[in-house]
């Protein structure tokens, strides 16, 4: 295995604020999925006034990205959704399931933090669907396949009492979700310690669904966000076979080290390859896109074979 799990792309980063075509400050946290050929990235990025919408971007060869002129999702202007979204739509994940594709996104508002659904066959119109959880809660990812008939995600609630960690949580509809439980903690005195959350959409392996987190460190310097990887058993997803016990990315360019917000490397997309390499998607310091490389087979030997207890 190289010494280096993800190879940066060359030319990181793949885009930056001068590539949108409408005023922005910061292009981050970007879902990102194959369709017809060709690779559809959802970007976040800040507006002058602070608040966020979700842009989109097109590439033949998953690096080279040319932008849509209108954004790709904004806030609501009417309907519940315009009160919950109302200080902006972050952070999109992307799930393709059947026929279309699922897109879950954080929506700020006064009230806080929570999780919208929203679905498109085509990534020109959109339909929101629904807000399918209660604040404060980030960072859900779906599985893009049933279980015993019921759908499946990744999510992370926020808590006081523990650290911020990975659960699981069902439902029979995409609407009402349920039956969660813990699945990741942090570990302590560990490069993720402070706190996990469910990153790039989980893809399929021949020997497990391969889910690429986030975790958090707090330094004297600040918080550092760096990527790790676990594998969830293919038939019981809540079932972690194993999880990394080394971070496989972390901040290192000055454009992922220095930005709106310092050292962070921060994950939403990730796409597997029929070569056997999976292209990742991450934000540099929360101002710029970047993009990589790893064989799909290091990362699942570094789950089994260099593993930490879930929790």
């Amino acid at each position: 295995m190289k010494d280096r799990v993800i190879i940066r792309y060359k030319k990181n980063p793949i885009l930056t604020r001068d590539d949108i075509p409408y005023p922005v400050s910061t292009v981050h946290n970007a879902g990102v999925v194959r369709h017809n050929g060709r690779y559809i990235m959802l970007f976040r990025s800040h507006l002058l006034n602070g608040r966020c919408v979700i842009g989109l971007a097109e590439s033949g060869d998953g690096y080279s990205f040319t932008v849509s002129p209108e954004p790709f999702l904004v806030p609501a202007k009417q309907g519940i959704f315009a009160e919950y979204e109302e200080y902006g739509v972050e952070d999109l994940r992307i799930c393709a399931m059947d026929d279309e594709y699922l897109l879950t996104y954080s929506a700020y508002s006064r009230h806080g933090v929570r999780i919208a659904l929203a679905r498109t066959t085509d990534f020109t119109s959109v339909k929101r669907i629904a807000l399918i959880s209660q604040p404060d809660m980030r960072n859900v990812v779906i599985f893009p396949q049933k279980f015993a008939g019921r759908y499946a995600r990744l999510d992370r609630p926020h808590s006081k009492i523990s650290p911020w960690s990975i659960y699981i949580s069902y439902s029979p509809d995409l609407i009402h979700w349920g039956d969660s439980k813990v699945v990741m903690k942090p570990a302590t005195y560990h490069w993720d310690e402070m706190k996990i959350g469910p990153g790039a959409t989980p893809f399929r392996t021949n020997k497990g669904w391969l889910h690429i987190y986030h975790g958090v460190y707090r330094t004297m310097a600040g918080a550092v966000y760096r990527l790790g990887a676990a594998l969830h058993d293919l038939d019981n997803p809540s079932r972690v076979i194993g999880i990394s016990d080394d971070w496989i990315l972390e901040p290192e360019d000055p454009w992922e080290r220095t930005g709106y917000v310092p050292n962070v490397v921060f994950t939403c997309g990730a796409v597997p390859e029929e070569d056997g390499t999976v292209k990742i998607y991450w934000g540099g310091a929360d101002t710029v896109m970047c993009a990589g490389s790893a064989q799909i087979s290091d990362l699942m030997e570094m789950c089994l074979n260099n593993s930490r207890e879930p929790y």
